[in-house]
């Protein structure tokens, strides 16, 4: 497998350039330290299989393009995209195939699986969702919050996402609501507690290091590289 590697000098970049070695055939990254291309323009054409992105959100659009002009599929590993991003990843996706995933934890798959499960078997629970990461994480709630919603509003369509609470007024029956903390250095906790009355369900995941990230992002980009048009996610490569 040929990638190319946007934001290459940051931490994730660092971690899943020792995991792929010499599958790296490009690599780009704004600072443009260790030599390294600042912009697709600075680094030209490469072929390549799958283009793989940990840099920000904003690079989305450059990261598409690029992937689409030389045929590539596109793994979108950033988190905090707006809507005019999120429709950008999705226009991209019926021409060439995305990987896009709010977490590229195994275990967070999981956790979002097991959350759906659990909200189909209590339609009337209470669920809430409480995320924890380390001070420097400027998105909140995190995409990976996002994501365990978007995984219960399937089995509950009426599902309404509150995020954070403040002022007066009362809970109401769609309502599930998302918690935000920022302490140290936490790399990520998500906890789903469900409530259904006569007894309470908790579900947690704890990321140890980010190097659960990087290996996922590897096998995301092994799994999409060569697929059909079409956007893919870690349900997709769990199923």
């Amino acid at each position: 497998m040929r990638c190319i590697l946007w934001g290459a000098n940051g931490a994730m970049g660092k971690l899943i350039d020792s995991i792929l070695k010499d599958e790296i055939v490009g690599r780009v990254s704004i600072d443009g330290e260790n030599g390294v291309p600042r912009t697709a323009q600075e680094l030209g054409r490469v072929e390549a299989d799958v283009v793989i992105d940990f840099s920000h959100h904003t690079a989305v659009s450059g990261v598409l393009e690029y992937a689409e002009e030389i045929g590539a599929a596109a793994v979108i590993g950033t988190t905090g995209h707006t809507p005019e991003e999120k429709a950008m990843i999705q226009a991209a996706s019926q021409r060439i195939p995305v990987f896009y995933s709010g977490n590229m934890s195994l275990g967070i798959a999981v956790l979002c699986r097991l959350a759906k499960q659990a909200a189909a078997a209590f339609p009337q629970a209470d669920i809430e969702i409480v995320e924890v990461h380390h001070t420097r994480k400027v998105d909140a709630p995190s995409g990976t919050a996002h994501m365990i919603f978007d995984a219960i509003r399937q089995v509950r369509p009426q599902a309404v996402e509150h995020c954070g609470r403040a002022g007066e007024g009362k809970r109401t029956a769609e309502e599930i609501g998302i918690s935000s903390l920022r302490l140290g250095n936490v790399v990520g906790i998500h906890e789903v507690h469900i409530d259904a009355g006569s007894q309470r369900l908790t579900l947690r995941h704890e990321a140890v290091t980010r190097d659960m990230l990087a290996e996922g992002g590897v096998e995301a980009a092994r799994f999409v590289a060569g697929k059909p048009a079409g956007l893919y996610n870690m349900q997709d490569m769990l199923g």
